[in-house]
């Protein structure tokens, strides 16, 4: 997937969002964690939440916006969304592949034993075909 790919639902969630059709987004999807392990995250997309910090009040993060927040926030909230709905569309992707990839090497290991097992009864057979051929030969000898 690539980033084009989001950016029709980002600007539809976005306006929606904005029109106060829905009052909270939130973003539901696997949290790739590593080849075996992922983890569902529910994760709030709108409305933005302050981070820690600035609920602290650490002075420095003081800025200035101009021409100011509002506009800044405006311009940059359609970005946010969809890069946010594209970092849980390539986690999606990884978690699905990686996914893929185990139940592979699962089936592979699964097909590898049954080879084995088929060729071991395989053996058994005709092993016992043989020996029965040999008894039928050396009793129709013997019989003679």
């Amino acid at each position: 997937p690539s980033f084009a790919d989001v950016l029709p639902l980002a600007r539809l969630i976005t306006n929606d969002y904005l029109a106060g059709t829905y009052a909270t987004i939130d973003l539901v999807h696997p949290s790739f964690v590593s080849t075996l392990v992922q983890r569902p995250r529910v994760a709030r997309l709108l409305p933005i939440q302050a981070s820690h910090t600035a609920e602290a009040g650490i002075p420095g993060n003081q800025f200035i916006f101009e021409p100011d927040a509002a506009s800044v926030l405006e311009s940059l909230l359609p970005r946010y969304v969809a890069t946010r709905i594209y970092q849980a569309v390539l986690e999606v992707t990884a978690s699905e592949q990686s996914s893929r990839m185990v139940a592979m090497k699962n089936a592979t290991e699964n097909a590898q034993e049954l080879i084995e097992d088929l060729t071991l009864t395989y053996n058994k057979v005709r092993q016992t075909n043989i020996t029965r051929e040999m008894i039928e030969i050396a009793t129709g000898a013997s019989a003679s």
